[in-house]
Parts: structure tokens; C-alpha cells; sequence
């Protein structure tokens, strides 16, 4: 764990494979068998259980926990307070570990403060997930959903401005100038 900074009151238990450059906040706790990659940052009070998987440059702010079963590719956001689950239907009298349902957080992702995500979704590339919104589906790449349960609203652009499509389905960007194609709602960057 060269080059990382790890606060002294966090607790990164042993086998926990942390990236170079990742920074652990005040208070956390990374199970033994959780993987972090390069460049992160875990704000303070965050949980990283065993088997939950984050990829590169990903920044997770306040009070998340990130439960077994979920996994989070590189360049992705994720607000303070935001809920993981990792079972459908917990009992505390029942133990459901054999029933996990696994959670993808792809690509680029960026998920508002205090959303919940239901067990079991994808999210796709480049999503937005407004503040507060409960996923119970998959959200498509570029998509933009809120509320609860959360719903279309839009798409954005990678780099985070909403995308306005004309008749024949094209769209660019405001800020780079990139080139979208929504075609039978699937938006991909030219």
C-alpha cells in the first residue's frame, strides 16, 4: 500500500487488497477479502465488505457501504449515504448469504446522494442517478433516472451535461463536442 494514505482511526483488515494512490477516510472499515484499486477515495464512516470489488479511480463519499456481491467499475461517483443491498428479502432469524444477488456499477457511473440501489440491477456506462432515487431496474449507459422508483428522465454525456436529441436521433455534447446516437433507446457515443 505505497503512495496510499489511510487514516489511523480507519481499519483495513489483513488480505484486503487496496491500489496504489487510494485514500481511506476517518472511521472505515475494508473487510479482508474486498479489493480497491488505484486512485480511490473512500470518504469517512464508508464499509467495504468481502467480495465487493471497486475498480480504478473511483470516488465513494460519507457513510456508504459497499456490501459483498457488488461491484463497481473504474471512474465511477457515488454520493454520500447512498444504500447498497445485497438481498431481496432479509430476515434476521433466516441467514440469506447463499441468496446474494449480485450489483454492477458500470463505467463512469454517477450516483446521487441517499439513492438507494436494489440488489440483483446494473447500472449501466456513463448513468446518472438523481439524489434520493430508488433503482429497482436496470438504468441503460448515458440514461438518467430519478425518483422512487426511479424512472427515465433523460441522458447525459460522459461528461455529465444532458443530452437533447433531435428528429434524427443525434445529439452532442455541450461541453466536448462528442456525438451521440439514440437509436430503439440505446444511446452510444459516436
Amino acid at each position: 500500500m505505497q503512495n496510499n494514505f489511510i487514516h489511523a482511526s480507519a481499519i483495513i483488515d489483513e488480505g484486503a487488497i487496496i491500489g496504489e494512490g487510494t485514500h481511506v477516510w476517518h472511521f472505515s472499515h475494508v473487510m479482508p477479502r474486498a479489493v480497491i484499486g488505484e486512485d480511490c477515495n473512500i470518504g469517512q464512516n464508508c464499509f467495504i465488505d468481502d467480495n465487493a470489488k471497486i475498480g480504478n479511480s473511483v470516488k465513494i463519499q460519507n457513510n456508504v457501504s459497499v456490501y459483498n456481491s457488488v461491484t463497481i467499475e473504474d471512474d465511477v461517483f457515488i454520493g454520500p449515504s447512498v444504500v447498497f443491498t445485497n438481498v431481496l428479502n432479509p430476515r434476521s432469524f433466516i441467514e440469506r448469504k447463499a441468496e446474494f444477488r449480485n450489483t454492477l456499477i458500470k463505467k463512469g457511473t454517477t450516483i446521487g446522494a441517499n439513492a438507494t440501489i436494489i440488489c440483483g440491477n446494473t447500472i449501466g456506462e456513463y448513468a446518472l442517478v438523481g439524489a434520493g432515487a430508488v433503482v429497482t431496474d436496470y438504468v441503460l449507459p448515458y440514461e438518467i433516472v430519478i425518483g422512487n422508483p426511479a424512472i427515465h428522465a433523460g441522458w447525459i454525456s460522459k461528461s455529465g451535461k444532458k443530452l437533447f436529441f433531435d428528429g434524427e436521433g443525434k445529439a452532442i455534447c455541450p461541453l466536448t463536442k462528442e456525438a451521440y446516437k439514440l437509436e430503439e433507446n440505446v444511446v452510444t457515443c459516436l
